[in-house]
């Protein structure tokens, strides 16, 4: 039985052999999380708990509090000995001005004489006027000076803020949750007040939170769904709208997610130049926004790809699976670490007895030409990929006419008859055709193929070669059909949020770990891109694309953009790809990652796609000082033989030239272990310059 049907809902097979993973026993404060500001940030910015950075406040959190302090205090009293004397010089210069121009109130002075004074009224007005310019020019000038506004922002802020905090804050009313700025339901307690008290009753994870909003907005965006969703939420509270396999949590999880944003945290971004001031010291996450554009990762093994890049994306993928927001295709060797099959609905690992499912060789396309073409791009090496038109040809004028004739796809041991030219085989066709009036349709085909049967470039010779790694004992129930044939599995249930681990036995059959690489990756590319229902996010994630990357591969990646899906694609080095598809390869994705140890040939692609940048360079040029006259030349002759060195005239010279954002060399050399250079692009076409990432943070 296939794995398929409508969203929402498994076969009997599927429901039998999912598990629910034990839910995590840590306290979790729903509120705190649901409420937690998360500000817009550059893409790859983990926006869960991110303060904007700063340059200014950057570089003055470098001084400490003792000469800060000392600073402030010093301008301080120095302030207020100008504002005193200041004042003090003010008025008395006012008084010059008036009894020299004989202004105001005239007056005796006692002694005979006279002078002029501002009336009262006046006077203080004026006092108050020199006052308040003079206070303003000291604060400016000594608050400067003496950083008053960072030790407001240290020490006065926070404790004016907390005092504010403690006078202000409302006695505890019983009801907790009732704040819209700290409630979680709030847009639901308005419409459904009973759902929302279940749902305040019981503990709510993040992933139950994030599958209940995303059904919440679905209502509000089909009211007519609102009955069933409250009824729902009253009678199973938090495990309402739950994942058909009724799994809540994932069983292991280490990454630290945000599944209202949908991202994963990876590392942060380092504090360097070379990284964007916005980056710099921010936690550095990817989200679907990022991986529609597909990324490539390039590093030699053991530095972290699938550690720190591959396990934690395909755990994102499964949790938003799980929230409803996602499927996630995962494809590596069986012994890659890429979560335990209790995260996955699905796990193919053909050539294991204990495998639950199969895999559908055709992926169960409706067009038989476009399965047909698929396998034939599947079975052959990269050696062969010239004969590949020829190949395709010969599998569909196989492929087709079986299809017309028994209304499904031929099994393995069948194709492989009917390539190898096989009479019995042939017969059986032709009178299956024959009684369904349909031989005169493919009789064309039919002649084609057996007028090639037997010659020395017959490609379906090549291909029934090549079938025969695939009819092998081991792999009896994986591919094969009939009643004792496991049940297969077909990429058109990408429409469903479900989780697929596909398991390669490359220690054991690593030339059909490379053919089933091929298959799959080429299968969810075309089934992404023609998927009717894309509210899902389809991701796929392979831990070594050496052996699944083509032409078609590359140019249905370009496609992926359009239809919500990406790719994360691992290779050890750029060498294990035919030249032909390297630059075409870096321009189909979006997100490019540079793991440590890299070659230089491969550093040199992507320092190419990284580009250039203008860089500010000083030359100092030092040359013998001749100027002057005779009494400046006897000096400098006296300083010579006394010092001897020979006085010089420094010039300085400052220009901007174009240098590579990170060099070949920088790339292969340079990078400390634990990190990468990665550089972003959204689906929408938002571009983040290459960052240095600490994958370890």
């Amino acid at each position: 039985m296939e794995l398929d049907g409508t969203r929402g809902r498994q076969t009997p097979q599927a429901q039998r052999t999912s598990t629910v993973p034990p839910q995590r026993t840590l306290p979790f404060d729903l509120a705190a999380w649901a409420t937690e500001p998360r500000p817009d940030t550059p893409p790859g910015i983990f926006r869960l708990g991110h303060h904007p950075h700063d340059e200014t406040r950057a570089e003055q959190a470098a001084v400490s509090a003792r000469p800060l302090l000392l600073r402030a205090a010093l301008n301080l009293a120095v302030a207020w000995l100008a504002f005193v004397y200041g004042r003090a010089l003010c008025l008395n210069l006012l008084a010059y001005v008036v009894n020299r121009l004989e202004i105001g109130t005239r007056l005796s002075d006692g002694h005979g004489g006279v002078q002029y004074v501002v009336p009262a009224g006046q006077r203080d007005l004026i006092a108050l006027i020199v006052n308040v310019l003079l206070l303003a020019v000291v604060i400016r000038l000594f608050g400067r000076m003496g950083r008053w506004k960072e030790i407001y922002r240290r020490y006065a802020k926070p404790l004016l803020a907390r005092t504010v905090t403690q006078e202000e804050a409302p006695a505890d009313t019983g009801s907790p949750g009732q704040e819209p700025d700290t409630d979680p339901w709030h847009g639901l307690r308005g419409v459904a007040p009973q759902a929302a008290r279940r749902l305040e009753a019981e503990p709510v994870g993040d992933v139950d939170y994030a599958r209940i909003r995303h059904a919440w907005e679905t209502v509000l965006a089909d009211p007519e769904l609102l009955p069933a969703f409250a009824e729902q939420v009253e009678v199973r509270g938090a495990a309402a709208c739950a994942h058909p396999s009724e799994a809540r949590d994932l069983p292991g999880r280490a990454g630290r997610h945000d599944l209202l944003t949908r991202q994963v945290r990876l590392g942060a971004a380092q504090n360097v130049v070379k990284n964007p001031p916005a980056h710099r010291s921010a936690g550095f996450a990817l989200d679907p926004q990022l991986l529609g554009t597909s990324l490539l990762a390039v590093g030699p093994a053991g530095t972290g790809k699938t550690a720190r890049l591959a396990r934690p994306v395909a755990e994102a993928l499964c949790l938003q699976a799980l929230a409803g927001t996602a499927c996630a295709v995962v494809i590596g060797a069986a012994e890659a670490d890429l979560g335990p099959d209790a995260w996955y609905d699905v796990v193919i690992a053909p050539g294991d007895p204990e495998s639950p499912y199969g895999l559908d060789l055709y992926g169960a396309a409706a067009d038989p030409d476009e399965a047909a073409a698929r396998l034939a791009d599947a079975l052959l090496p990269d050696e062969l990929a010239a004969r590949a038109e020829a190949a395709r040809t010969a599998l569909q004028q196989v492929v087709g006419p079986f299809h017309a004739a028994h209304g499904r796809y031929p099994a393995v041991r069948e194709l492989r008859a009917l390539l190898g030219g096989d009479p019995d085989a042939w017969a059986v066709l032709r009178k299956a055709l024959q009684a369904g009036g349909l031989l005169a349709v493919h009789e064309g085909d039919l002649q084609h193929r057996e007028s090639r049967h037997g010659r020395v470039d017959d490609p379906g010779t090549l291909l029934a070669d090549r079938l025969a790694l695939l009819d092998r004992p081991a792999f009896a129930r994986s591919f094969a059909g009939g009643p004792d044939a496991l049940p297969p599995f077909a990429m058109r249930a990408l429409e469903h949020p479900l989780r697929v681990r596909v398991k390669l036995p490359e220690r054991s059959h690593p030339e059909v770990a490379r053919m089933l690489s091929r298959l799959v990756v080429a299968q969810f590319v075309q089934a992404a891109s023609a998927r009717a229902e894309r509210s899902l996010f389809a991701g796929l994630v392979v831990d070594d694309a050496s052996a699944a990357v083509d032409a078609q591969i590359v140019r249905g990646l370009q496609r992926m953009r359009g239809a919500n899906a990406g790719a994360v694609l691992l290779l050890r080095t750029l060498v294990d790809l035919p030249e032909p598809l390297r630059a075409p390869l870096f321009g189909a994705v979006g997100c490019r990652m540079a793991f440590p140890g890299i070659a230089p040939w491969d550093g040199r692609l992507f320092s190419e796609a990284w580009g250039t940048h203008l860089v500010t360079e000083t030359a100092v040029t030092h040359t013998p000082d001749t100027s002057g006259g005779l009494v400046r030349k006897a000096a400098r002759a006296g300083r010579k033989a006394l010092s001897g060195t020979t006085a010089q005239t420094e010039s300085v010279t400052t220009r901007d030239v174009e240098r590579h954002r990170w060099s070949p060399s920088d790339l292969a050399h340079a990078l400390p272990s634990g990190h990468a250079v990665v550089s972003l692009t959204t689906v929408d076409g938002e571009q983040v310059p290459p960052l240095l990432v600490d994958l370890r943070d």
